[in-house]
């Protein structure tokens, strides 16, 4: 019953664009609705069977034209997104839903008008348009509540800046990222992202790379360092000669992997159209063997017709056009009150299968920021004193690293000292003088090797020494640090039996201290963006697998696994490629995302039990399997019939809130 599957395919088929289709559809979806309904009015009011059923009587001239010039208006305009929707299926060579109704409607409209010019038998002008009407809303129900039509290749391409400062000779001019050529020279301020692929030629700054590539650290880039467009720029300004411009470019390539993966995804069916695509084959099979049977049996080619016609109706029941929708618009309420979006339909009937859950790690597993770990002293200096005295040094910095130590001095309330004759020492760090004394934060490499450091080092931590007088005083590790939600959520995944994995760009080091903290079943380090999504591939074959992330290295991943989750806070174009967003930002969410999936999916079958299970008592008595006891199932009874299921799969699919 998903529209972005039917009449309008998936719009992770579009790439771009797709939210302004979604929105039209739906606002087509609900124009058609109103118009149908309001011409069913006095089809309803002119019909026999029901002024029957309700026991009133309304003697219009020429009402059978009258009806049937409505009931063409409701067959041709209500049902159009069916009629093209049998097309659409039939090509595809999968058919379901749309063909039911498309079947339904034609027989109906076709055998009513029939009987109108004189054929024998009674019209079911009043089932086909109450049938379009039902089927017309279910679309409209369904399709408001999970529109959220894919855009992710637009954000791609709004990552990218659209200006850069060209040096031309002596002078800097402003120009359009497209109008730079390879060898142009650009000036990146600090603060600015870098605006194309190339190589710094002048100036040292450090820069984030961390939406792009997934590693959390900063990066320091000086002369001769390759830089991507997109990445941002630090504390240092930095001149930057082009060498790769359009489609050579490192974010124009994660474009085409994202295009690409949303173009190969499986056109899987889901559960409506599966049940569509059953009582298709029961509505066809039975009404000619029902057909047949009574022109051999009574040789009444015109009570066969009807009989046929009965059948090929009733089967398509108009519970099974809300069956689905009402439950879809209950769980996708639901949803939203959990702290989730439901973009994709069927990714989100899928994540009950899941059973592997493959993170990323930057952003998602961790808060994608750097913060210290762990603090070291020599000499009996204590700890607190320590991180007192590097922020003291650290304070005028806007290096990540030194922006890490002065969170956790403010997180523990410890005030910076005032300075004297503070200076920065390139490549080797900062010094000044605290009340006194000589003081300087410097990277290890200039010293000589402690054991406890190295072991820090070697969970890729970046540790800074304190130094007085050239002697170090204590050390501080700084990491990306580990979220506290993500060891509860890796529990409760496991708890289900679900795999637990990471993948990331950051180095092995890095990755194995974070896997063993939490816990992981497996992890795969210094992937690069590109070769994700083949990550992705391998683990599918033994699992339906999710893929939970917040970067843009994380889109083309996230459009190749069976469900793609996007942590709520990462970039645009991370939860624009997903199925399912985080609002919350929580990966404990996860799980919740698979107990949902498992109860909306225990629900659907439920409800497409009750919309379907009628016709097991109809679709004989219909064909009139019961006639030699004098029981035929009139039109006036299978509306009843009709009614009371679609009832009661409304009432069943509000019970999910329980």
């Amino acid at each position: 019953m998903d529209p972005h599957h039917e009449h309008h395919p998936p719009t992770h088929e579009h790439g771009a664009g797709g939210g302004h289709h979604g929105h039209a559809a739906l606002a087509d979806f609900k124009r058609r609705f109103i118009v149908s309904t309001i011409l069913t009015v006095p089809i309803l009011i002119l019909s026999p069977t029901i002024q029957m059923l309700l026991g009133f009587s309304v003697d219009v001239p020429g009402a059978e034209y009258i009806v049937l010039l409505l009931a063409t208006v409701v067959y041709l305009y209500g049902g159009y997104p069916f009629l093209t929707g049998i097309v659409d299926e039939l090509k595809a060579r999968m058919p379901g839903m749309m063909t039911l109704i498309a079947v339904a409607i034609t027989v109906a409209y076709f055998y009513s008008a029939a009987v109108v010019f004189g054929v024998p038998g009674e019209g079911f002008f009043w089932e086909l348009a109450t049938l379009i009407d039902i089927m017309l809303l279910g679309h409209w129900i369904e399709m408001r509540s999970v529109l959220g039509a894919s855009r992710a290749l637009e954000e791609l391409v709004r990552i990218m800046p659209q200006e850069a400062h060209r040096l031309g000779d002596g002078a800097v001019e402003e120009v359009t990222v497209e109008a730079l050529g390879v060898g142009d020279r650009v000036l990146v301020k600090p603060g600015e992202k870098i605006p194309i692929d190339g190589v710094v030629v002048d100036g040292e700054s450090s820069v984030d790379e961390a939406m792009l590539t997934g590693e959390s650290q900063p990066v320091t880039r000086r002369a001769g360092d390759t830089v991507i467009g997109g990445a941002i720029n630090g504390e240092g300004s930095l001149v930057v000669e082009v060498k790769k411009v359009g489609a050579d470019t490192y974010l124009s390539q994660v474009v085409d992997l994202v295009r690409r993966a949303q173009e190969s995804r499986s056109r899987t069916q889901d559960l409506a159209n599966r049940a569509a695509f059953y009582l298709v084959v029961i509505a066809l099979s039975v009404g000619a063997l029902t057909f047949l049977g009574w022109v051999y049996l009574v040789g009444d080619a015109g009570f066969a017709i009807e009989r046929a016609a009965t059948v090929m109706v009733i089967t398509c029941p108009h519970a099974l056009g809300l069956a689905v929708p009402l439950v879809i618009a209950v769980s996708t309420a639901l949803a939203a009150q959990s702290g989730f979006l439901i973009r994709e339909r069927q990714a989100f009937e899928r994540a009950k299968d899941i059973g592997a859950v493959v993170f990323d790690k930057t952003g998602t597993l961790t808060e994608g920021r750097f913060g210290v770990t762990d603090l070291l002293t020599f000499g009996g200096t204590d700890e607190e004193e320590v991180l007192r005295l590097a922020a003291s040094l650290e304070a005028r910095s806007e290096h990540p690293i030194a922006k890490g130590i002065l969170r956790e001095a403010e997180v523990r309330g410890l005030t910076p000292a005032a300075l004297e004759e503070f200076r920065a020492v390139p490549g080797r760090g900062v010094e000044a003088v605290v009340a006194g004394r000589r003081l300087q934060v410097a990277s290890p490499e200039h010293l000589e090797a402690d054991p406890r450091v190295e072991a820090l080092q070697r969970q890729g931590k970046t540790v800074v020494y304190l130094l007085e007088d050239g002697t170090p005083i204590g050390a501080l590790a700084l990491a990306d640090i580990v979220r506290k939600e993500s060891r509860e959520a890796v529990a409760r995944l496991k708890a289900m039996g679900i795999h637990c994995m990471m993948l990331t760009g950051d180095n092995r080091f890095v990755a194995a201290w974070v896997a063993e903290d939490l816990g992981l079943d497996q992890f795969f380090a210094g992937v690069l963006p590109h070769e994700k999504a083949d990550k992705i591939a391998e683990v599918r074959k033994d699992y339906v697998v999710a893929m939970v992330g917040d970067g843009i290295n994380d889109a083309p991943a996230l459009v190749s696994a069976d469900v793609g989750i996007a942590i709520g806070a990462g970039t645009d174009v991370a939860v624009e490629s997903a199925d399912i967003v985080l609002v919350r930002n929580d990966p404990r969410d996860v799980a919740a995302v698979v107990e949902l999936s498992k109860k909306t999916y225990a629900k659907m079958v439920q409800n497409l039990f009750w919309a379907t299970g009628y016709n097991a008592f109809a679709i004989p008595l219909a064909a009139g399997v019961a006639s030699g006891y004098g029981i035929l199932l009139t039109p006036a009874a299978g509306a009843i019939l009709m009614s009371a299921s679609t009832v009661i799969v409304a009432v069943n699919a509000r019970l999910l809130r329980r």
